[in-house]
């Protein structure tokens, strides 16, 4: 099959052979990838990552190992998403870690993250998950809509870690592609959201969204001229200096959400968090079912942030294309 690895920060095209599966695992054949953030610090270094990445995708199951006849009639051909996580006890590993007993499978202590950690991902034309990591995809809900349900679960474990429907405004710091689902996903339970950005095209795609949207300049200079402040804010810019305006934004005793990730260190100052007792959150991976229902209901629809589609082979070209200025979601089809 193709498929791309890194290596010394780029991004190399190989053939290889197709997934060795466990019993109780999937091969599934991807029929679209998103390029994410992550894709692009892992370029930079995040993680040491050597593999295949990509964690966004949708695909259909081409072939089970150690199912019932039941369980592979259920899933063979079957378009799914899957999460990105594998668990120690995925693997059998015993005795299982401490976080996997109490059943917190996402911080597992061994374990691998589709292309992220160990774990060969998706800008590739197969890759295999566990069965118990897949979800089947309604078929009201499109290959362009499915693609998104990673990161749209992603904004969705906010509505899991806190209770949004206590405030009455929220504000989102960032306009990028995971700021704008954040956004999305608190619209439907905040009566007034609020992104800030700095990029007006990708403003305008916010604001037709019905989400008011607001501009910043994405330097120092916001410290003093942004005066508006909220009881929840969530951080999404992706930059080291968007946690130092968003503790400057969050009402005291307000709730800050962390969302980003990214490549090196950040110089950070604590003292605002103690003095306005802010309640901070880190936030990463979410439930799949509660995106794919979002989906199928409607409320969102994620795809006017798609940019453009690329063919797999030109995925070196797609990954340079993601990171120029404007650009929302960049996809890749095998």
């Amino acid at each position: 099959m193709l498929a791309f690895t890194v290596r010394r920060h780029k991004l190399i095209a190989v053939t290889k052979q197709l997934p060795k599966l466990r019993r109780g695992w999937a091969l599934v054949r991807v029929r679209l990838a998103g390029i994410c953030n992550t894709d692009v610090e892992i370029l930079r270094g995040y993680h040491a990552f050597r593999g295949t990445p990509g964690h966004e995708f949708v695909g259909e199951v081409a072939e089970l190992r150690g199912v019932s006849p039941r369980e592979k009639s259920k899933w063979l051909g079957r378009r799914v998403v899957g999460e990105i996580n594998v668990a120690c006890s995925t693997y059998g590993f015993r005795p299982q870690c401490a976080f996997c007993r109490r059943g917190l499978k996402t911080h597992c202590s061994r374990r691998t993250v589709l292309g992220i950690i160990a774990h060969d991902g998706a800008l590739a034309e197969y890759l295999a998950l566990p069965l118990e990591n897949l979800h089947a995809v309604p078929d009201s809900v499109g290959d362009e809509q499915a693609v998104f349900v990673e990161p749209l679960a992603a904004a969705c474990e906010i509505l899991d870690q806190v209770d949004v429907g206590q405030f009455g405004e929220a504000a989102v710091l960032g306009d990028g592609k995971l700021a704008q689902l954040i956004a999305r996903v608190l619209h439907t339970k905040v009566r007034r959201v609020v992104m800030y950005g700095k990029h007006g095209k990708k403003l305008s795609l916010a604001r037709r969204a019905g989400i008011e949207a607001k501009s910043v300049r994405g330097d120092a200079s916001d410290l003093k001229r942004i005066k508006e402040m909220f009881p929840l804010l969530v951080e999404a810019t992706g930059s080291p200096s968007g946690f130092t305006l968003a503790q400057k934004m969050t009402q005291p005793r307000g709730t800050l959400v962390l969302k980003s990730t990214f490549h090196g260190a950040a110089p950070v100052e604590t003292w605002p968090i103690v003095v306005k007792e802010l309640n901070v959150v880190g936030s990463r991976c979410g439930p799949f079912a509660k995106a794919l229902a979002l989906l199928r209901s409607g409320k969102i629809d994620p795809r006017p942030l798609i940019t453009r589609t690329f063919p797999l082979a030109d995925a070196q070209k797609a990954i340079r294309f993601a990171q120029q200025p404007g650009v929302m979601k960049a996809l890749l089809r095998p």
